[in-house]
């Protein structure tokens, strides 16, 4: 079904097909016209990049086809095809449920935990939340750092640097429609970060009843792309929640952002940077670059402040900069640099499409005739106006009550690079602002290679990981891991 649009939109986007340019640009330094297109069919084609090809634009089903008690309800699960016959359900100790979200009419929020293969009752609690918006979890769980990988015939092997190695691991379909996570109301589609941080803080109040044994332990977010996004907004909320003693305080130590969109005034004026440092464009083309990001600039500030007619506007200006680098460079992978896209494909990560939606797969997770939606245009487009806001604002707050921040990004990446990503975070005001700025950049060594270069400061790291793309845990899936244990146990990276 397609999402219904006011003719105002409408309108707005047809605007956006023409070229927008400043009285003061000559036609010399004119820029490709934005392609900031029809939302949806932006996103499918970012979708179908990733050789996804979801049935469905978002999970609405036809009343309650997967679970109808009004609660969470959670059943062990072992999953067919893994490679270790002589595991139980019990001491595997992995789980699929579903929570009723109690701020919808109808929506069910799904979710993978993997208690810790360590030490399970003392273990961090992390919960890992991918970008899109609206793109499953499960995509970082069977390709990046979940306990196991699909294999070419659809059976799973486990993944030696798996972050349940070191924790007790979360996968949230977040937000409602995309992954197994449905509803049966159109109207339950969250439209904003905001909204969306409701659910996930009503989501861990219920797990945390669920497994109160877990309540205590140390409790991380972490993710990337546009999980740059959600985290800040769900760490602030669960911080307020703390402070005025809601029903159970979330013991939250620290959050990590991965090659994450979060403040991205900063992060836009970096393309052309990036762009020229990696040899993508020339001296000239960075030129026109550089003298068109005034009105991208323009454009985020008023979004800020205007809501979302200016927000749309300012995806439009912006992304002519990033569009014009992808236009002189070619057919570039743009979440790795190293690699080409063949024809429309950059990644192929069909596999996980297959294997969940297989029936006896379903049937052990207990999602009925749900299918796995892996990307969710609907869930995009409903929350194309958050994208250009800047969602560093509430970081600062959680620095000073002693929360830990990490942002990490692949030095291969172009569209969250880490030029953009380290830029931010210096420019954060917050009480370390200064020693960090002045801190010194040192190696991030891993088996006695060198895998990164890191600064931190306080409670803040940053840290650029050599060798990899957008998705760091699985360019690099040793380096990922030792990031996260020495980070969680407050080992210098």
């Amino acid at each position: 079904m397609q999402p219904a649009f006011s003719h105002g939109f409408l309108s707005l986007l047809l605007i956006f097909s023409f070229p927008i340019l400043s009285t003061a640009e000559s036609s010399k330094d004119q820029l490709p016209s934005s392609t900031v297109e029809f939302p949806r069919t932006q996103v499918e084609k970012m979708i179908r990049q990733l050789n996804l090809f979801p049935e469905l634009d978002v999970n609405i089903a036809e009343g309650e086809p997967a679970v109808s008690e009004p609660k969470l309800v959670e059943k062990r699960i072992q999953f067919p095809h893994l490679s270790d016959r002589g595991a139980t359900v019990e001491n595997l100790g992995h789980h699929a449920g579903y929570f009723r979200l109690p701020h919808t009419r109808s929506a069910r929020m799904f979710y993978f935990f993997f208690e810790s293969r360590n030490n399970r009752s003392t273990d961090p609690v992390v919960v890992w939340l991918t970008g899109g918006p609206g793109c499953s979890g499960s995509v970082a769980l069977f390709y990046e750092n979940g306990p196991f990988h699909l294999a070419d015939n659809l059976s799973l092997i486990w993944n030696d640097f798996g972050w349940d190695k070191v924790s007790n691991l979360i996968y949230v379909d977040q937000p409602i429609g995309t992954g197994f996570s449905y509803t049966s109301y159109r109207g339950d589609i969250r439209k904003s970060t905001e909204a969306a941080s409701v659910d996930f803080y009503d989501f861990l109040q219920a797990f945390f009843r669920r497994h109160p044994r877990y309540a205590k332990n140390d409790f991380y977010i972490t993710g990337e792309s546009y999980a740059g996004h959600y985290i800040p907004a769900f760490s602030v909320r669960i911080h307020k929640a703390n402070r005025n003693k809601k029903p159970r305080y979330i013991n939250i130590k620290g959050i990590a952002i991965g090659n994450g969109l979060t403040n991205p005034e900063i992060q836009y004026k970096s393309y052309a940077d990036y762009a020229l440092d990696m040899k993508l464009i020339n001296q000239s083309y960075y030129n026109r670059l550089r003298r068109s990001f005034p009105l991208c600039q323009l454009q985020i500030k008023r979004c800020g402040n205007n809501g979302s007619l200016s927000c749309l506007m300012a995806l439009a200006y912006c992304n002519r900069i990033y569009d014009g680098i992808l236009g002189v460079a070619g057919d570039i992978n743009y979440y790795d640099i190293r690699k080409k896209c063949e024809g429309p494909l950059c990644y192929d990560f069909s596999d996980v499409e297959r294997y969940l939606n297989q029936e006896h797969v379903r049937t052990a997770l207990g999602v009925g005739d749900i299918q796995f939606l892996s990307c969710s245009s609907s869930v995009y487009t409903a929350m194309i106006r958050d994208l250009m806001k800047n969602f560093a604002g509430g970081i600062p707050a959680l620095l000073q009550a002693g929360v830990k921040l990490l942002v990490y990004a692949g030095e291969y990446d172009l569209i969250c690079n880490w030029l953009g990503n380290s830029r931010w975070v210096a420019a954060m005001k917050w009480y370390g602002q200064k020693g960090f700025q002045k801190a010194p950049s040192t190696s991030f060594v891993v088996d006695g290679v060198m895998a990164g270069l890191k600064k931190s400061y306080g409670p803040l790291t940053f840290l650029k990981v050599y060798n990899a793309g957008h998705m760091v845990p699985m360019d690099q899936p040793k380096a990922s891991l030792e990031m996260l244990t020495r980070w969680m146990q407050g080992q210098p990276l």
